[in-house]
């Protein structure tokens, strides 16, 4: 046993504090909120690939300082946004659960996470574009959000290191 918190006890830890809502949840709520703001936290060349139409890309590793004031990375956008309701969105309802997690610490009021992430929002075959706003088929889509991991990713199990 080591003393060191993986991806997905952070994960875990962070879905205790934070609402998840389902795709077909998340369309209804597209439907009745004007106000809604979808924030596609993965990085630009996901979003690029495949995003859900209107969403804000502001990628996880710019996310504390884009929702601020004063730098570089600041998004005017999302920090005018702490009382608007905010859906987190990433390929698979992970990140988006750790983003969501942190704009609350950072006292966004209602922020929710996109259980299943993108890749769930595609298989429920709700309406795909890419980064020209193109639409995109269940299946262009598919091959875009989920590429393949090389063996060199898989790794070994690191409960035998």
């Amino acid at each position: 046993m080591t003393d060191w918190k993986t991806y997905e006890s952070f994960v875990a830890e962070a879905v205790c504090r934070v609402r998840e809502v389902f795709p077909w949840d998340l369309e209804e709520m597209i439907a009745r909120e004007p106000d809604l703001l979808l924030l596609d936290i993965r990085e630009r060349l996901e979003f690029q690939g495949a995003h859900i139409k209107g969403s804000l890309n502001v990628p996880r590793g710019i996310l504390e300082p884009a929702c601020e004031y004063g730098y570089y990375e600041t998004v005017p956008e999302l920090v005018e946004a702490r009382k608007r309701p905010i859906v987190a969105i990433c390929r698979s309802g992970r990140r988006s659960v750790l983003a969501a997690a942190t704009l609350q610490q950072m006292g966004y009021e209602n922020v929710l996470s996109l259980k299943l992430g993108i890749r769930g929002w595609n298989d429920s075959e709700y309406p795909l574009v890419d980064g020209k706003g193109n639409d995109l088929t269940p299946d262009e889509a598919e091959a875009r959000i989920s590429p393949a991991i090389s063996p060199e990713q898989l790794g070994r199990d690191l409960g035998d290191a």
